[in-house]
């Protein structure tokens, strides 16, 4: 199992990460960041198994992927 963490303010809602997710994970919200971007969140947290497929394809670094719960942080 594993754990996404977004940082809002950095994400600009470009999508590569929902795209690349084998499990779904992911989906753009309804809630702005400062720049006006409606950030991407977290949508399905228990079918996340920490692959970090979704933290490689981001290009502002805007996610932290957790593998194990927590125990090991992969960006």
């Amino acid at each position: 199992m594993g754990k996404v963490e977004v940082d809002a303010e950095r994400c600009k809602s470009c999508g590569l990460c929902i795209e690349v997710c084998p499990r779904q994970v992911l989906k753009i919200g309804d809630k702005t960041n400062r720049k006006g971007y409606c950030y991407v969140e977290v949508a399905k947290a228990e079918a996340c198994i920490g692959c970090a497929l979704c933290g490689v394809m981001c290009p502002d670094i805007a996610l932290t992927i957790y593998k194990d719960s927590g125990s090991e942080a992969a960006r």
